[in-house]
């Protein structure tokens, strides 16, 4: 056995961590939020600091209640003061100087402040009886449009300012698209005056709940950072997991889901989390590709992991109108499914490559983790008790919470954080809510005019006619295809957008397809979230991956291929629980919420085994092909394909103990 296993002893040189100068490459190369100017005018630096602590610190004393304003002038606040930090911060081009603003910049950062005073004294005229737009609030409204458009243009890329802009050429020539898609158009007017004059727009719900949820989130987010919430986490995972089989996989796992639920981004999450945990991969024996399949696969999940759920949680709700509670029982399951699925695969890994973990004593020990930064748990159980059971609001809830972990932080000297510190996070928290204000802003118009026009309901008839026509005697074969064209619609939509717009523009449009077929608007909901997510992992345009793959050393593609392979399992539980509404524990009694998470973690474990080729022992083409199949049969939780299911796994383990393990137990050479 000596000859086989590797040599895991950590060595400092060669498992280093990730310098944070590669680090910064990196979010540059793949979220273009990071390219932002560095000011070399020191008063404009100031001037900027100061900004943007007057961002956080308006949205904190609006979220607390000592100040009350109507939605459509706190949401033109909020976009007014995106706008402006917007232009300030990023340049228009590749090309542009870092070092300072250009003269049209300013002539935008003028017109961005113009749109909320604007907002403020037209609001009684807007709000009144019978208003009609007057030639200046077209005026007005137009360049609100094209400001939000170009902003979104310069933080995010092209792709949603080009498709915000075919869906106002739809807005506009409805009367020349095919039947289905058919409408009979609207004036430039009409347009306008629906997309910027009311809350049905940019000023509508998407901005709602970035100028609500998202923002005091990030602000937490990152707070918790700054006071070393992210070195805990790490800590945590590896005290828990370093030492196993294959350990510095679990620890990725652990920690970029514990922190990923948090900052809501995948690839700031890889980054943060991978700058440590792909190195200690690699020097364990994983592949480059694999080691950042790993992270990036962990890091997306997060996303999809109560209670906060990078603050899709909150954002679900408002959207479906039910309260937050309802979407974290419905979300737990599922999550805790697809991140059994991750670890699985890297125990497979592990032992059938023969990977040991970290050297205990090289690992953090528990309990000196939980008294040096233990008391960092504290917002947490706060924040979950103030969502769930004290009766507040989402929003107040999430003020208290940051007061109270820059209180807590103050407990011990390694989280303490003095005033530049808090001011320092406040600043950085402004500056992260920046790219998806500005890309929910961008969203309100693509919602808008759906809403207009009614383009929702034309693409959820043509999703179900397409199904429905492709088998029209089967309903249930029907379900499936229409689940299918749903899924890709999502992943389409979903690339290389920012989650939360990600996910609101597929509740937008690729949601009520399935609604239309009574799958429960839940079931719905989480569907579309699921995979607008795991866009970020799927080739061709897999930002997580490819970042992952930066810090790796890796092939991009092979790292997109391998996140993929690792995130199997979560490519079919949204089937699953849509076929299934008892694994979101909906109306679900202890017996048949027990035969759920039975059944669902043995189809995770046999997708796992398919994917590996490895159980108890290496697994051929012909024993995969059978585990995949058993796996599927468990996605409909009925006791017959139930029972069929288990035995089927059965038979593999019985196969391999008496038949092929002995033959096929050797080490092989790693696999991405």
């Amino acid at each position: 056995m000596a000859d086989t296993e590797r040599d895991l002893t950590i060595e400092t040189a060669d498992a280093a961590p990730i310098d944070a100068a590669k680090g910064a490459e990196i979010m540059e190369k793949f979220e273009k939020e990071s390219r932002t100017r560095n000011f070399s005018f020191q008063p404009l630096v100031k001037a900027g600091y100061i900004l943007c602590l007057f961002f956080t610190l308006y949205h904190l004393v609006f979220a607390s209640g000592m100040m009350t304003t109507q939605n459509i002038k706190h949401h033109a606040i909020h976009v007014g003061l995106v706008l402006i930090l917007g232009f300030l911060y990023y340049p228009a081009f590749k090309k542009s100087s870092r070092k300072k603003v250009a003269w049209y910049d300013w002539i935008c950062v003028a017109l961005s402040a113009a749109m909320p005073c604007y907002v403020f004294y037209r609001y009684l005229d807007w709000t009144s009886t019978g208003f009609r737009p007057t030639q200046l609030d077209i005026i007005m409204g137009t360049l609100l449009i094209l400001l939000v458009m170009e902003c979104s243009r310069r933080i995010s890329g092209p792709a949603l300012t080009i498709l915000s802009a075919i869906f106002l050429i739809y807005g506009m020539y409805g009367r020349y698209f095919p039947s289905v898609f058919q409408h009979r158009g609207y004036t430039w007017t009409r347009m306008v005056q629906y997309l910027t004059c009311d809350i049905s727009g940019i000023y509508g719900s998407s901005v709602k709940v970035s100028a609500t949820f998202i923002v005091l989130f990030i602000i937490f987010g990152e707070v918790m950072n700054k006071c070393g919430m992210g070195q805990f986490f790490n800590d945590i995972a590896n005290s828990l997991a370093g030492h196993t089989k294959g350990g510095p996989a679990k620890v990725a796992v652990l920690a970029s889901g514990f922190l990923g639920s948090i900052n809501g981004s995948a690839v700031a999450n890889v980054v943060t989390t991978g700058t440590f945990t792909i190195p200690l991969m690699k020097k364990t024996g994983y592949s480059k590709e694999f080691a950042g399949a790993v992270e990036a696969t962990a890091s997306v999940g997060g996303q999809l992991l109560p209670p906060i759920m990078g603050a899709a949680a909150f954002v679900m709700a408002e959207t479906l109108g039910v309260q937050y509670p309802v979407i974290i029982k419905a979300a737990v399951l599922p999550a805790l499914i697809y991140y059994l699925g991750i670890i699985l695969q890297v125990q497979m890994r592990a032992t059938k490559d023969h990977l040991h973990g970290i050297p205990k004593d090289q690992l953090p020990r528990i309990g000196q983790v939980m008294k040096e930064r233990g008391h960092l748990l504290i917002p947490i159980v706060f924040l979950l008790y103030m969502l769930i059971w004290s009766g507040k609001t989402v929003i107040v809830g999430a003020f208290w919470t940051i007061l109270v972990t820059i209180v807590v932080a103050q407990l011990r000297p390694i989280s303490r954080m003095s005033v530049k510190d808090i001011c320092d996070a406040f600043v950085t928290g402004a500056k992260s809510t920046v790219s998806v204000a500005i890309a929910c802003a961008c969203v309100g118009i693509i919602v808008g005019v759906c809403a207009q026009t009614g383009f929702a309901l034309s693409v959820a008839s043509a999703i179900v006619s397409i199904g429905r026509e492709a088998v029209p005697d089967s309903p249930a074969i029907s379900l499936f295809l229409t689940l299918l064209f749903t899924m890709v619609t999502c992943m389409i939509l979903g690339m290389g957008l920012p989650s939360i717009p990600s996910y609101l523009i597929t509740a937008t449009i690729a949601a009520p397809a399935l609604v239309e077929l009574e799958v429960p608007a839940i079931a719905a909901h989480m569907f579309c979230f699921y995979f607008a997510m795991f866009a970020n992992l799927t080739p061709p345009v897999a930002l997580a991956s490819f970042a992952a793959a930066g810090l790796s050393g890796g092939n991009p593609m092979k790292t997109g291929v391998a996140s993929v392979k690792l995130a199997l399992a979560g490519f079919i539980i949204p089937y699953m629980f849509v076929y299934n509404q008892k694994l979101m524990l909906e109306n679900v009694g202890i017996l048949d919420g027990i035969q759920v998470i039975i059944t669902s973690c043995v189809g995770v474990l046999l997708i796992a085994a398919a994917v590996e080729g490895y159980l108890q022992g290496r697994m051929n083409a012909l024993m995969r092909l059978f585990s995949f199949g058993a796996a599927v049969l468990l996605i409909d939780s009925q006791p017959l394909t139930d029972i069929i299911g288990v035995a089927c796994l059965i038979v593999i383990l019985l196969l391999q103990k008496f038949v092929f393990n002995r033959h096929n137990s050797g080490p092989a050479p790693s696999a991405a």
